[in-house]
């Protein structure tokens, strides 16, 4: 074990030199950034302030935004660093903290989609019972678990990796992944394996599970209910299903990357691929959602005529 004191720092392999596209990819990348910053952070403002959008749909859609921002804070600031520096190393803490923050952002993203299933099966399979089942108490225990029990599985997942012996510290991506970590190891690493394998089954396959079967249910009663039934299913459940399928393709991408031989693929896409899911999905969500659902788009019109006028009396007039 105290030879894992001798690594204190990782090198970051994937970078290359974009010579004089430096700053050109900087200010595109700051330009994504601030987008996912606004975007996000006026769909949270406006659930907030509006309390006519504050139902279980809504508050989930509120906890999701959360987390996009969360995760993009964690990656963008570190990776436009990363391109200015012509060296690309982190500090381990830092790169324990990374890997924290990107496995907590990508765990509660699936496990708030699959959260926002379940809701949306509740409300097309039980529509008039709907309010009984989803109370505003059983949101906020959800949503707190989503976050609470994520973190702490994944505070274990690093506590295993972070004292093993490595043989080398040189990561073939942008940014820290545990795998990565864990395939460095000098020492027998079953333990870890145990728990990752474990950690797959209680923290992936369950959520996938539940989404599996919510929409077996709701695309049961689809088939079998009215036109004006389809309709309000397919309206509710579109952008759930497009935000829940650009994740897992990005997600997925990155499993593979991980664990099998890329190497025919050129460095550019499987950096690109790999930023996918961190990316393009705090960028995709609000626009999905605030183009779908005309609700958020007449409260965002609202508020942000309010915030221009920056009268109190406004907002209360939302309420």
């Amino acid at each position: 074990m105290g030879n894992f004191s001798q690594v204190s720092h990782f090198t970051l392999g994937a970078y290359f030199d974009t010579g004089p596209f430096k700053w050109l990819s900087f200010l595109i990348i700051m330009s994504v950034y601030i987008l996912i910053v606004l975007s996000n952070l006026l769909l949270i403002v406006v659930i907030c302030l509006n309390r006519t959008l504050h139902e279980p749909m809504y508050l989930f859609l509120c906890s999701l935004f959360v987390n996009e921002l969360y995760g993009s804070t964690a990656l963008f600031p570190f990776l436009l660093l990363q391109i200015l520096k012509d060296f690309h190393t982190i500090p381990a803490p830092f790169c324990f903290l990374q890997i924290f923050s990107m496995f907590s952002y990508g765990h509660v993203e699936f496990h708030t989609l699959a959260v926002m299933s379940y809701d949306r099966y509740l409300a097309i399979c039980f529509p008039l019972h709907y309010h009984s089942k989803m109370t505003h108490t059983k949101v906020f225990i959800l949503i707190a678990l989503t976050w609470l029990l994520l973190f702490i599985a994944i505070i274990i997942l690093i506590s295993l990796s972070a004292p093993l012996p490595l043989c080398g510290n040189i990561i073939n991506k942008v940014y820290c992944d545990n795998y990565s970590v864990v395939k460095l190891a000098c020492f027998d690493t079953t333990v870890n394996n145990i728990y990752g394998f474990i950690h797959l089954f209680l923290i992936t396959l369950s959520p996938s599970s539940l989404i599996l079967f919510t929409y077996f249910r709701i695309f049961k009663v689809c088939f079998r209910g009215s036109k004006q039934t389809r309709q309000k299913a397919l309206s509710t459940c579109t952008p759930h299903l497009a935000s829940l399928l650009n994740f897992s393709f990005g997600v997925g991408f990155e499993s593979i990357q991980s664990r099998f031989n890329m190497s025919s693929v050129p460095n550019l896409v499987r950096i690109i691929l790999s930023l996918y899911f961190l990316t393009v999905q705090p960028l995709f969500n609000p626009v999905m959602y605030g183009l779908k659902m005309s609700k958020i788009r007449s409260s965002c019109k609202k508020t942000l005529f309010c915030l221009s006028l920056a009268g109190e009396s406004c907002f209360a007039s939302t309420h």
